[in-house]
């Protein structure tokens, strides 16, 4: 979706239309996966931390609270995907002011709806927590970890779209810091509040609001004053703008809750297990986005180099950084897969996971790793869809990974191999749902190339 011309004499770099699109991607996904990952450790450290209290209730409603998180902060993320989409295509077609009305109503809008669903996360704070299986003193603790964080969810809103917008605009480093910085904070913070001033998981939850308004500060600064990406807010800008916006962001937003959905009905499948297999999956989840930093990183990294070339009709490079992310994903996860079974005890020992949790850890090492391969394909081609006008295709794959395939192997498989079975589920899923949407981003591209081929651009600047 394009908007009528405007004035674009400050112009923006497409620098995503030439040089190598292997190059692109393993430079944009490494800087973002270096932020992501760091923020995703510091997480880690947060529940090691609270893990060193000993009270596995403790630990169980850090990851009560971080599913009901989660979930509201996935439209914060459906709504930067929809940015980035849209400034990354506008700036590929060369039309700059179009991507900065794009950026200032996707910071406008995000904020305003990320800001209604804090409220509402905070008044049914206790029926939420409740729907995922927590009960007794873990709701409460849980309750009370929401209750600080939630209302600090608008910041985190502003931060994860700058961030993306950066991304969008060819700036990786940036957009790497706006995360790796914050994070750095939390580490700081976390063993002060948590542990040394004897406020535990009060703590850890009053040390992640102050990033987040660390967040906002570094993003914003690096948008405006070094990419001029921020326009001043007009309702013409914000009339002719919100309907391709939302066009694509509400499709994404649908596709991002279905990862914290899948997560809630996983955490509900494992909760009659006990609390020691709530600890497990909570710090199996952890594990999940600080060792696969990197793919989310791509999930990231990808849509500013399909977004551009697309808006630059070079079909021919989108089909390639296709190719060069799945080829960069399988590497990523062969490496993982390995660390992590070498690690799988030490994990166990240093979180002082007992009983049915060290089988959920295991599983998660052994089997839940080798199935991020999928996973990756899957955010890829999601990735793929948002940008080439196919958001709902990105929404249908990622349902049906998280509600229709996850919560009835879980349940079926945990039927026979008890809480280890329910953290296999979830790998099987990967496995179906990767492999079907891979195949169907590459149909969606060779379809648009062979309608578009590279001949129709040998006036575009050389490779």
């Amino acid at each position: 979706m394009s908007l009528p011309p405007q004035n674009n004499a400050r112009r923006i770099d497409a620098r995503f239309v030439t040089g190598s699109t292997m190059r692109h991607v393993v430079v944009m996904t490494m800087s973002g996966s270096v932020g992501l990952s760091f923020l995703f450790l510091v997480d880690v450290m947060a529940l090691f931390w609270v893990s060193r209290l000993d009270d596995v209730v403790l630990v169980a409603a850090m990851g009560f609270a971080a599913t009901i998180q989660f979930l509201v902060v996935s439209v914060a993320l459906g709504m930067m995907i929809a940015g980035v989409a849209l400034v990354a295509r506008n700036i590929g077609a060369g039309r700059a002011d179009d991507a900065r009305a794009f950026a200032t109503t996707t910071i406008l809008v995000s904020t305003t709806i990320q800001a209604i669903l804090a409220v509402l996360t905070f008044i049914f704070r206790r029926e939420l927590l409740a729907l995922t299986g927590a009960e007794g003193q873990t709701l409460e603790v849980a309750a009370h970890i929401v209750s600080i964080t939630v209302l600090s969810l608008p910041l985190i809103a502003i931060g994860v779209a700058s961030a993306g917008i950066l991304r969008a605009a060819g700036d990786p480093w940036r957009s790497m810091l706006v995360t790796l910085i914050p994070g750095m904070l939390i580490g700081v913070l976390d063993p002060i509040l948590i542990v040394w001033s004897g406020l535990g998981v009060t703590g850890a939850a009053i040390s992640l609001v102050i990033s987040r308004l660390f967040m906002i500060v570094i993003g914003l600064t690096w948008m405006i004053r070094r990419h001029d990406l921020m326009a001043r807010p007009s309702v013409p800008d914000l009339r002719r703008t919100i309907r391709p916006l939302m066009q694509i962001a509400g499709p994404s937003m649908a596709t991002q809750s279905s990862t914290p959905i899948g997560n809630w009905l996983l955490t509900l499948a494992m909760a009659p297990f006990g609390p020691e297999a709530v600890a497990g999956l909570a710090v199996s989840l952890r594990l999940i986005m600080l060792v696969f930093g990197g793919i989310y990183g791509l999930s990231g990294a990808i849509g500013g180099i399909i977004g551009q070339n697309f808006g630059a009709r070079r079909m021919d490079r989108v089909r390639r950084a296709y190719l060069d992310a799945l080829i960069f994903c399988a590497g990523y996860t062969a490496v993982a897969w390995a660390l992590m079974s070498l690690l799988a005890p030490h994990i166990i020992a240093g979180f002082g996971i007992t009983g049915a949790g060290q089988g959920v850890v295991l599983a998660f090492c052994y089997i839940f790793t080798a199935s991020f391969l999928f996973n990756g394909t899957l955010f890829v081609a999601a990735s793929c869809f948002n940008n080439l006008g196919k958001p709902m295709w990105a929404t249908f794959a990622n349902w049906a990974r998280d509600l229709v395939l996850i919560y009835p192997l879980a349940v079926l498989i945990g039927a026979y191999f008890g809480a280890t079975g329910v953290m296999v589920a979830p790998a099987l899923a990967n496995v179906i749902a990767g492999t079907s949407a891979g195949l169907l981003g590459l149909l969606l591209i060779n379809r648009l190339l062979a309608s578009n081929p590279p001949a129709l651009d040998a006036e575009r600047p050389a490779d």
